[in-house]
């Protein structure tokens, strides 16, 4: 897959791009559930469950306390609740992230996703991956891969319609 110039791209075209490999990636698994990571990995996990027919099978993460940098960084001001609603234990999960990096958070809600049973199997879907990994993470999904420079941050973002815009911010 070609890296794609950060600055060109198209967020909805990605989350297109990324539906079709999942579905197409999905067809014949059983017991398929969805879980986001909060908040653009959730954003997606939810747009993705409801295209694919999944809506009661949608979950949500919020990994701030399985990070490994808990201590150092402390909470975030927008702690949200993780939410899974749907018996974890045998399922085949979808785990959503909008932006892999580092592969720390993947961890955390590995960890997190541990706690609420044992999934007969993981699989990562994320919108863009930017590399440099810290962790031997990999998705099984991702529409893009990025390079952006150092001091830099792809941030994801919903408008009030749903549709999806990535920006460069400065970390």
């Amino acid at each position: 897959m070609p890296t794609i110039n950060p600055n060109q791209l198209d967020a909805e075209a990605l989350y297109a791009t990324l539906l079709a490999d999942v579905k197409a990636g999905l067809a014949g698994v059983s017991d398929v559930a969805i879980v986001g990571i909060h908040s653009g990995g959730a954003w997606i996990a939810e747009r993705l469950a409801a295209d694919l027919g999944l809506s009661a099978r949608c979950g949500v993460l919020d990994v701030s306390f399985y990070r490994d940098d808990y201590a150092k960084k402390g909470l975030p001001a927008e702690v949200k609740p993780t939410n899974i609603s749907f018996d974890v234990a045998a399922a085949n999960i979808l785990l959503v992230d909008d932006v892999l990096y580092t592969g720390r958070t993947t961890r955390a809600a590995i960890n997190e996703l541990f706690d609420y049973g044992r999934p007969a199997r993981i699989m990562l879907a994320a919108l863009v991956d930017r590399g440099e990994r810290q962790l031997p993470v990999a998705a099984d999904f991702v529409a893009a891969h990025v390079t952006v420079q150092k001091g830099q941050a792809l941030v994801l973002k919903r408008a009030d319609d749903g549709q999806f815009t990535l920006t460069i911010d400065h970390a």
